[in-house]
């Protein structure tokens, strides 16, 4: 495994981190027992993962903080998140879901605590009513570190988090970013690189990698509405090239290596519920950056998209 410092936080973290939320859940969406869950959690920690992502909406805090338990405390750094509503929710309301959440965690203690999901339209109420008690809980000791996540898919144009960077009180930021999905190249990385703010990256993986089905039809629909030339379905499957010709083991493979070695990225998340998948992540995560000329082609080809691979999780397949 290799790490790094998360932003100016002082953690160190690794660069692989597991997500207990998306579509697997840790295997809970489809039907995963409690235990198989820990054991998940059990695998990437012993592969060196150190960093570990839930949140209150996941209902997976549990299962983390019994997998917590089998280990030393100060090896891992646990992260987790609520969400609030704007106007309704008050100073009282943080410090009761923190420590709901430290109950469910089994912990005295959290790493990072994100607001979660956090819009544009709610950003100023998060900011001036929300965050000076997560602050008092960080002087308590309850949290050491105070994060906000965006809402990727109700935000693409990363407004939110193009406005927060530049304010206190944040120190650690969750966005969306991925090869079909680069926007925070320009807008995002630069300013957490030059102000020290650590960056947990999300929606790296999705459907549109995994899946070649909806892969298709996104890339019809993209070329439907002009986004993209209809050359690029001459020859078969436009992410094809990723694999034909070496770059890579698979496509998903080549999507985790290419946010990985983003300059500004800290922590690839990765989520999964099939145990075998967990060795697979970290690998992709791990292995080398793609092939320069390669990186450029992607560049060229999807730089200029918003908001593509946004997807949140679906239905349970059978």
């Amino acid at each position: 495994m290799e790490y790094k410092p998360l932003g100016k936080t002082g953690l160190t973290v690794s660069v692989a981190g597991l997500g207990c939320g998306g579509n697997s859940r840790l295997g809970l969406r489809r039907g995963a027992s409690f235990e198989e869950s820990v054991t998940i959690v059990r695998i990437a920690v012993d592969l060196g993962v150190n960093f570990i992502d839930t949140a209150e909406a996941y209902g997976t805090e549990e299962i983390v903080g019994a997998a917590a338990r089998h280990y030393d405390r100060d090896r891992l750094v646990i992260s987790t998140k609520a969400l609030f509503r704007s106007g309704d929710d008050t100073a009282d309301a943080v410090t009761r879901r923190v420590e709901a959440g430290l109950k469910r965690l089994g912990l005295d203690y959290v790493d990072i605590f994100h607001f979660h999901a956090v819009g544009p339209a709610t950003y100023v109420h998060h900011r001036d009513v929300l965050a000076p008690a997560l602050l008092r809980l960080k002087e308590q000791g309850k949290v050491r570190h105070v994060g906000i996540t965006e809402t990727g898919p109700n935000d693409p144009e990363q407004k939110m988090l193009a406005q927060a960077i530049h304010e206190a009180p944040w120190e650690v930021i969750m966005l969306a970013y991925s090869l079909m999905n680069q926007g925070a190249r320009h807008k995002i990385f630069p300013v957490t690189q030059r102000r020290g703010i650590g960056t947990l990256l999300m929606f790296v993986v999705r459907n549109i990698f995994s899946n070649d089905d909806y892969r298709r039809d996104v890339f019809a629909k993209l070329v439907e509405q002009g986004q993209l030339d209809r050359s690029i379905l001459s020859g078969g499957d436009p992410l094809g090239f990723l694999v034909a010709e070496g770059a890579a083991e698979s496509i998903t493979d080549a999507a985790y290596r290419y946010a990985r070695h983003e300059q500004g990225a800290d922590v690839i998340l990765f989520g999964t519920g099939n145990k075998a998948h967990v060795e697979q992540n970290v690998a992709s995560i791990l292995r080398p950056p793609l092939p320069s000329p390669v990186v450029e082609r992607l560049h060229s080809l999807f730089g200029h998209l918003t908001g593509v691979g946004l997807d949140l999780p679906g239905p349970v397949k059978a």
